[in-house]
């Protein structure tokens, strides 16, 4: 992140062949670079890639020697650890379906208001939004990443409206020439929290081969994880009975609620061990110096368990506790319900791109690029533990998302009328974007590890398909200035609809009626050099987030007593997004101040319906409103030469300002959008062989809930602050032979974000490259 965004300072005061003397960057490697000039990022990149040619607003971006330097990376999303005002809910090494990604005015349960892509490949999942819709990490390993840009905002047109939070453009490595990797790492913490006192761990394993050879370039990359994570998800007695309970037990933990009242943990009902493989075969042809066609194939499998414990015992026998409907808890009756469930599940998905892309640098460039995602095999088995034997066998459900998926396709183009230094450069495109779900889920009898499914509990699925066009022209239109103007044009279609219920009887089955719905979204950024050292931005952009096919028919589920629905009728969120950036080149790094502003009608949120205390549903919230502030500093050789740092604070005063469906959400801190939040990274080389590096993570209040009335965010279910130490060292042992040892959580500290994060991690790794 440090040289990039050095690259970019340097880019705004001075000549580029200046610029080039002083990165110490490969012309291949700066080639492929976003480059910086009058406030627009360029990019020229012949790989495939989500970004277009010029981004008018903020970006910021990382390397692949920094995240090896600096960062504990397990998992691909681990890169964005300390860019300014991101945060992924990682809960443990290999989380696959919580880690959702937030940025300045979204929290982590609105997994569809940003956009993640992987060489021009869609990784978010847009079939649903929130915490069981995250984007497919595993689909990129740390080793294979060579690069990370992210974008701020809705300013391009190039991009739907999910791209309202930040979009993430990960590239991954092709070889100039021979080469290979292996590397191999462990991972250990110890966890205690309410009645669990246990380490977990795991370890990882990769390997890749790659080569160039005259036009034909190719990567072949494997990895493996296997993590046990520590418990998520906590027991809780469902109510209070009347007194005389026939049942004795200990073991219950008192504990607060978010609410400050008392309550007791009666156990763990979610503990992960996962075991993912993934396998990666990137292949690319220079048809001529300037045409390159590219095929990617990805496919990531995982097998996966949750278990339960119980802390609960009979007080006479000693024998474990899962389930009553009337116990005693130290003197007090309370009906505990079954709360603790177990699941297996067995992941199978898929990933094709394909890309024709253009790359000459004259009037005109292009490219057309298809993707795929397939839930080749997307299987849940799910039962209520009642006993120790429920484990091994009784019933269940099975939940089949098979066939699953999405499928994107682009064609786009630059003009450049006077050529690639002239006036104008003209970026405009064609997309489609379709979505497909299909949630069937079944009675297993008998064993529900592995019988087949029977009867039919509940089959939802649909369809969503977004066509658009876009155009943007970035115009220099005098020495000092620079603007880029630009429009989106999207229609969106919702088809083929459908909820089947089989309880309560009879069963009954809904169709909904087809959608088509037309929007434009208008995008505007003005740059100026204010002088040789710094340039002024502000940009404004339109962003349309269409409801998901989960939110229009997919939702209908039940637990913790609360009743989901789905809505087929919801309006798609519509945010005008508003930023003013300062960006300073200091001689030792790049300071950029940004103030922004966003304002969001008919914003997307699941909420009780009115009148009800069992039944909630995604409903449009009218109004949210975010003003906010964000600073960032780059630098390298800060006091000393081999000394870089980095580091950010972002203020957010994100509020619901119009919600009549809960009037008592009005005025109120939207959820999981912190007030104040920080980076902070230092990195140190002590000499050519040795390396190290210190980083900080500070989160400030922030909420759960709609109403605010979560104000305890130190208890399950809570999200509260925190401040987390990181530290990682790295001694190269041979000249292609590096070893580290690193900490994540250093000083131990236990926090929230619904589910607890891991405590204090021991990371250590050994990565051989030939």
């Amino acid at each position: 992140m440090r040289k990039t965004r050095l690259a970019w300072a340097l880019a705004l005061a001075f000549p580029v062949p200046l610029l080039a003397q002083t990165l110490a960057l490969s012309e291949a490697d700066k080639a492929e670079a976003p480059v910086k000039s009058l406030g627009v990022v360029t990019v020229n990149s012949g790989q495939p890639t989500s970004l277009p040619t010029q981004i008018p607003a903020t970006i910021e971006g990382v390397t692949r020697e920094q995240i090896e330097e600096t960062i504990n990376a397990t998992d691909a999303q681990d890169a964005l650890k300390y860019f300014p005002s991101l945060l992924v809910r990682k809960r443990y090494i290999g989380d696959y379906n919580h880690a959702v990604l937030s940025s300045r005015a979204s929290g982590t349960g609105n997994s569809a208001r940003s956009a993640v892509y992987a060489d021009g490949i869609l990784l978010s999942n847009y079939l649903g939004n929130g915490a069981t819709y995250t984007p497919r990490w595993g689909m990129v390993s740390p080793e294979e990443i060579e690069r990370v840009d992210v974008m701020y905002g809705p300013y391009s047109a190039a991009y739907p409206g999910n791209s309202v939070g930040a979009v993430v453009d990960y590239v991954t490595r092709m070889p100039k020439s021979f080469e290979g990797t292996a590397g191999v790492s462990v991972f250990r913490q110890d966890f205690k929290l309410y009645g669990t006192d246990a380490s977990y761990g795991g370890q990882q394993a990769n390997a890749s081969l790659g080569s160039r050879s005259g036009d034909w370039s190719w990567r072949v990359s494997l990895s493996h994880t296997d993590s046990t994570g520590q418990p998520l998800v906590f027991a809780l007695p469902s109510s209070t009975a009347p007194s005389g309970g026939a049942q004795n037990v200990t073991g219950a933990v008192p504990a607060l609620t978010t609410t400050n009242a008392n309550t007791y943990i009666l156990g763990t009902t979610t503990q992960y061990r996962t075991r993912q493989d993934q396998a990666k075969f990137r292949m690319a042809y220079d048809i001529s110096p300037t045409l390159r066609a590219s095929y990617t194939l990805g496919v990531w499998m995982n097998n996966a368990e949750g278990n339960p414990e119980t802390y609960l015992r009979d007080a006479t026998t000693g024998n474990p506790v899962y389930s009553g409907n009337n116990v005693v808890i130290n003197g007090q009756s309370y009906n505990i319900g079954s709360p603790f469930n177990a699941t297996r599940e067995q992941l199978t998905h898929l990933m094709h791109g394909l890309s024709l892309k253009s790359n000459t640098q004259g009037r005109w460039d292009w490219e057309v690029a298809a993707s795929l995602y397939d839930y080749a095999k997307d299987q849940q088995r799910r039962t209520t533990v009642t006993s120790a034997a429920s484990l091994n066998g009784g019933n269940g459900t099975l939940a089949d998302q098979s066939g699953t998926g999405w499928m994107t396709l682009v064609a786009r183009g630059t003009w450049r009328p006077q050529g690639v230094k002239g006036a104008h450069i003209v970026d405009f495109g064609v997309q489609q974007d379709i979505y497909r779900l299909r949630i069937l889920t079944s009675a297993v009898t008998g064993n529900w590890l592995s019988n087949a499914p029977g009867a039919v509990n509940s089959d939802v699925g649909g369809e969503t398909r977004t066509q658009a066009l876009y155009a943007q022209d970035t115009w220099t239109f005098a020495p000092r200035w620079k603007t880029v103007l630009g429009a989106r044009l999207e229609n969106w279609n919702a088809n083929s609809g459908y909820t089947y219920s089989a309880t309560p009887a009879p069963a009954t089955r809904v169709d909904y009626a087809s959608r088509n719905e037309n929007y434009i979204s208008p995008k505007a950024a003005l740059a100026y050099q204010w002088s040789s050292d710094k340039v002024l931005k502000l940009a404004s952009g339109r962003a349309v987030r269409m409801p998901t096919v989960s939110e229009l028919y997919g939702a209908t589920s039940t637990t913790q007593a609360i009743t989901f629905i789905n809505d087929p009728n919801l309006r798609p969120e519509k945010s005008v997004t508003t930023e003013l950036s300062l960006e300073q080149d200091l001689g030792h790094g790049l300071l950029r101040t940004t103030v922004f502003h966003e304002n969001t009608r008919d914003a997307l949120y699941s909420q009780l319906i009115p009148g009800s205390t069992t039944t909630s549903r995604v409903q449009n919230v009218d109004e949210v409103r975010t003003n906010g502030i964000e600073l960032a500093y780059s630098g390298s050789g800060v006091f000393v030469r081999r000394l870089d740092l980095q580091g950010s604070l972002t203020y957010a005063d994100s509020r619901i300002v119009s919600n009549p469906a809960l009037p008592a959400s009005e005025g109120k801190y939207q959820p999981r959008v912190p007030v104040w939040r920080a980076t902070a990274l230092a990195s140190y080389r002590f000499d050519e062989q040795q390396s190290g590096s210190l980083g900080v993570r500070y989160s400030g209040q922030q909420f759960s809930q709609l109403t605010n009335s979560d104000v305890n965010g130190n208890a399950y279910t809570g999200a509260s602050p925190y401040l987390v130490l990181d530290a990682r060292y790295r001694y190269r042992l041979a000249p292609k032979t590096v070893a580290s040892l690193g900490v994540d959580n250093l000083t131990n500290r236990t926090y929230w974000n619904f589910h607890p994060y891991p405590q204090r991690t021991w990371v250590a790794d050994l990565k051989h490259s030939f």
